[in-house]
């Protein structure tokens, strides 16, 4: 048997390189720079323990490209290599000298970037061949040239290096000539490199002088070496935070609230994160969170790192414990990922309920735009849910705000109905259901406002939530029905008037929807029809919309309830016409449908009593005749009836009014409606 170790060669390894190990190309300059930060870093640390001779004098990094050329050169005055350190950290892929230094200097250092050893060799990903200049810290150094042209092969010079420090130059290939453009490399500076905690520079500063753009000779100096999340609270003021939100995102209103984060056990994390103005209709901006390790940009995709509700906020999240992969692009799940989400939600939550509790007229001001979050985050995470029921709150036509005890206690004496349960009348669209909430309000009841996107979700969360209550919306029936308090007065007419007033509405309904006509006796001082929608119905179609699916009930068509009051003096007035027009003819009609009717009637009972076998067929035949007969005189009652309805002015009239107080009243129907209006003002 024989035994071996599986190695991998520098032939395999610069096709992963190139393709795989990295996630966006772009980042080499990102990792070349942290890399130079990381070289400058380890320089102080030696001098904070003494072990450096002289002093540290400059560190700035300095970045430089020639687009003619196609080259970049990233330089630093970092401690720099030897050629024994080349071979190690350099020919030797992988072997992070990041984690040496760091055990040895741990006691000095706390911001060594590169934990992979690989960072380097991301430059091969653009470059064709890449050079290194280094002259190392220690005594008697000598300057060394290292030069790759991107395989297995490399050569090692003496070098020309006069000054302590690394410099790498990329002469980039055909395919990535563009990296060598000045804005490209500022975008690239600007978007990974924004705040590494060494002062980077990037060309000259530049001014306005005699009509056209000099540069000033000063160096502009891309970064900001002290971002506000690396700074104590204390020493910060609200323009501060401010201040550095325009810094993030330049063209965006200022925001509502902020949460400056500082945490050092047991996992360290530090940022500043912001709760924006979030406008209705989901215009939401998601990927604002800026993910940093020590000041480096990682990236702005932290789906993986807080809640999904979370991920609405704004800011910057910065944490040396958030476990990467080698090209620092991709998060890794584990523990720490999982107490660092906890923590900043209960930040969040924190935070709010301290502005309920100290702040309330300032929480309510801002309600409006931090509602979609907050009802977002109780409706995706349980835990949040628990905390947020503290805080959050409910907005009634009055534009008064309460928090979820505070209404049930207003309300509890007079929307509580005969089931002891609790009614929650609401609105979805003020002006357009303004008639029932007027409705709701003569009989002393409040109503909520709940025109959200995610309202429909959200109420049923609440419903769920609130023990015996129910949440109704104020036109999902006629207000005595929604909060019943004793039992329905009974129809006070006669069945005759009951089928003939179902069948005439019915018969001037649209038809681009379901119309289904109910006659009650909702009282003489209520409207004579009224159009509802059913609770149930109407929330699962919002909900099926908003899901972006068509499951069963975003398959149905629209339904509405059309109830007839039986006790209006209008309604009681079509009941006179009708009998004046067409009484005679639907009695003959009915006198007609009698004999058969009975006849029928006598058959079945008979058959009844009888095996299905024992049934003769004549008695069959008779049964399907009389079937027939009695189904062509009710067609032809249909038909009288909806005649009579489709010239009633005062059926059509009612019928477009409840059309319209619902906003369902457009193109001819409309136009119709408007000149009957004016045909009955004559």
């Amino acid at each position: 048997m024989q035994k071996g170790t599986i190695g991998v060669t520098t032939e395999n390894i610069f096709p992963i390189i190139k393709k795989f190990l990295y996630s966006d190309h772009e980042i080499f300059l990102r990792e070349l720079v942290s890399n130079a930060v990381d070289a400058t870093q380890k320089l102080k640390a030696l001098a904070m323990k003494g072990e450096l001779k002289g002093e540290v004098g400059e560190t700035t990094i300095r970045v430089s490209a020639d687009k003619d050329a196609r080259t970049i050169s990233i330089s630093d005055y970092g401690i720099g290599m030897t050629e024994e350190e080349v071979q190690k950290y350099i020919n030797q892929i992988a072997f992070s000298s990041a984690g040496e230094f760091l055990d040895k200097y741990k006691d000095q250092l706390n911001n060594i970037i590169g934990h992979f050893g690989l960072g380097f060799y991301s430059s091969f990903m653009v470059s064709k061949r890449v050079e290194i200049d280094t002259l190392s810290w220690r005594d008697g150094a000598t300057p060394v040239k290292w030069s790759c042209d991107g395989d297995p092969n490399y050569s090692i010079t003496k070098g020309k290096r006069k000054e302590r420090g690394t410099t790498v130059t990329l002469y980039l290939d055909d395919e990535n000539a563009e990296y060598a453009e000045e804005s490209k490399i500022n975008y690239l500076l600007g978007k990974y490199c924004k705040f590494l905690p060494v002062e980077i520079a990037f060309g000259k500063e530049k001014e306005w002088k005699d009509g056209k753009e000099i540069e000033t000779g000063k160096d502009k100096i891309i970064n900001n070496v002290s971002p506000l999340w690396t700074r104590k609270p204390s020493e910060l003021k609200e323009e501060d935070y401010m201040n550095f939100y325009r810094e993030l995102y330049p063209m965006q209103e200022d925001p509502l609230f902020y949460i400056h984060l500082n945490v050092d056990f047991p996992f360290n994390l530090t940022g500043i994160l912001y709760f924006p103005k979030i406008k209705e209709k989901l215009e939401i901006s998601r990927n604002k969170i800026q993910l940093y390790c020590n000041q480096v940009f990682v990236t702005d995709s932290v789906e993986n790192i807080v809640p999904d509700f979370l991920t609405l906020l704004h800011g910057v999240i910065d944490s040396p414990d958030i476990p990467l992969n080698v090209s620092r692009s991709y998060l890794q799940s584990d523990s720490n990922v999982k107490k660092i989400s906890a923590h900043i939600t209960k930040k969040v939550a924190d935070r709010l309920e301290e502005i309920f509790k100290n702040e309330r007229k300032s929480l309510e001001d801002k309600w409006d735009n931090l509602k979609l979050f907050i009802e977002y985050g109780m409706l995706s995470d349980d835990k949040f849910y628990e905390r947020a029921e503290k805080f959050a709150l409910l907005k009634n036509c009055d534009d008064k705000y309460f928090s979820f005890e505070e209404y049930k206690l207003a309300i509890e004496p007079n929307q509580t109905d005969k089931e002891k349960r609790l009614v929650y009348l609401y609105t979805t669209d003020k002006e357009a259901q303004y008639s029932y909430i007027e409705s709701a309000r003569s009989k002393g009841y409040d109503v909520l406002i709940f025109d959200g996107q995610l309202d429909s979700h959200y109420v049923n969360l609440l419903e769920s939530k609130f023990k015996d209550s129910k949440f109704s919306r104020v036109d999902s029936d006629y207000i005595d029905k929604i909060i019943r308090k004793e039992e329905t007065p009974a129809n006070n007419l006669s069945e005759s008037d009951t089928n003939f007033l179902s069948k005439a509405f019915e018969s001037v309904y649209p038809t681009y929807a379901t119309f289904g006509v109910s006659v009650e006796n909702l009282g003489e001082e209520s409207a004579p029809v009224i159009i509802t929608q059913s609770e149930f119905m109407r929330r699962y179609r919002e909900m099926a919309a908003l899901n972006g699916g068509m499951n069963f009930y975003g398959q149905l068509p629209e339904s509405y309830n059309v109830i007839v009051n039986s006790s209006s003096p209008v309604i009681s007035a079509i009941l006179e016409t009708k009998e004046e027009q067409i009484g005679d003819l639907l009695s003959q009609i009915e006198k007609d449908a009698s004999n058969p009717e009975s006849e029928l009637k006598v058959l079945k009972e008979k058959c009844a009593k009888l095996k299905p076998e024992e049934v003769t067929t004549e008695d069959r035949d008779r049964i399907s005749s009389l079937e027939k007969e009695i189904e062509q005189i009710e067609n032809r009652k249909r038909e009288t009836i909806k005649e009579f309805a489709k010239s009633n002015v005062l059926i059509n009239q009612l019928c477009d009014l409840s059309l319209l107080s619902n906003n369902i009243l457009k193109g001819e129907s409309l136009n119709r409606f408007i000149k009957r209006s004016y045909s009955i003002l004559k």
